[in-house]
């Protein structure tokens, strides 16, 4: 299993959000270029990104902090948040990106879906954020009418291969992550899941690399100490590989 140690952009810092509440941010750095060395150091090979303001405006103000982490570390990039159009798509290759995700654009839009995913395969990977089992769009502003599953199985046949799936009632709550969620996901769906939400301890590291998941995601805890990102690393790599 992968680990994605996240930074979420706004105005140019690292930040984290409760449940995807703009009201309720906590800014933990103004060089988001550090803390992606210090997952470098820590033996990560991936950081999963989002532009915050991006995701609530569909443009891409955070495009400079994204092109230096891709830039100036050995990182695999992958970059959500506000990606509505080719043009953004491409934008963020030319950056040095090496994967971008879809996410309101992907529910609403789905011949732009099957654009992308045609041109780029799996360089393109969708965002399925679920609250109350529907999916979540602008920036978890607005919930959609489409279901989880409905959402998910369209994606599978189209050929989506990668997905983020995130349980928004446990972003950043520090109560550990949807295991139940990511066991039945992973059952159903011939998909790379990466379980995102919640990921708060070792346990929970340990419990979905057992489950056999492409990826998981770290983020507050990292910021607050919660989790030891070199650990974690050596969990995963301790269960079946950091690949």
């Amino acid at each position: 299993m992968i680990l994605f140690p996240a930074i979420d952009l706004y105005e140019g810092k690292a930040v984290r959000l409760l449940k995807g509440d703009y009201d309720k941010m906590t800014i933990y750095s103004d060089r988001p270029l550090e803390i992606a060395r210090d997952f470098e150091r820590c033996g990560a090979t991936h950081v999963h990104m989002v532009d915050l303001e991006g995701a609530r405006e569909g443009t891409t103000p955070n495009l400079s902090a994204v092109e230096e982490i891709a830039g100036q570390t050995s990182l695999f990039v992958e970059i959500g948040g506000g990606i509505r159009s080719m043009d953004t798509v491409e934008k963020y290759f030319s950056a040095g990106v090496s994967r971008v995700i879809l996410g309101t654009a992907a529910v609403e839009d789905e011949a732009f879906l099957k654009e992308a995913a045609g041109r780029y395969g799996e360089r393109i990977a969708v965002g399925a954020d679920v609250r109350n089992g529907f999916i979540a769009v602008r920036g978890w502003l607005e919930e959609s009418a489409v279901t989880l599953d409905a959402f998910l199985g369209r994606l599978q046949k189209i050929g989506i291969r990668n997905v983020i799936c995130t349980d928004i009632s446990r972003d950043g709550a520090m109560r550990g992550t949807n295991l139940a969620l990511y066991r039945e996901l992973s059952g159903r769906y011939a998909m790379d899941i990466t379980a995102s939400g919640g990921v708060s301890s070792l346990e929970d590291v340990a419990a979905l690399s057992k489950m056999g998941l492409y990826g998981a995601i770290i983020g507050k805890a990292y910021y607050t100490g919660a989790i030891d990102l070199r650990k974690a690393i050596e969990t995963v790599c301790g269960e079946e590989g950091q690949t």
